[in-house]
């Protein structure tokens, strides 16, 4: 299991992403929301959508729930 934040600021194209902790990408603490823990990040982006339904796995960290 692994924790997992998304980003409350869109990225340009509108999408707010995913991070599992300790990614390097990771917003600072002012700027995301802990989501929980998941098995993978698959859980995550549906705990994101639920709250920002334009939410995408981030390409570093998420790279297997990454949309573009």
């Amino acid at each position: 299991m692994a924790r997992y934040y998304v980003n409350r600021q869109p990225q340009p194209g509108g999408q707010h992403e995913v991070h599992r902790q300790g990614c390097s990408y990771m917003p600072s603490e002012a700027n995301r929301r802990y989501l929980g823990d998941f098995v993978s990040c698959h859980g995550a982006v549906r705990a994101a959508k639920a709250i920002y339904p334009n939410s995408d796995g981030c390409y570093y960290c998420s790279r297997e729930c990454h949309t573009g």
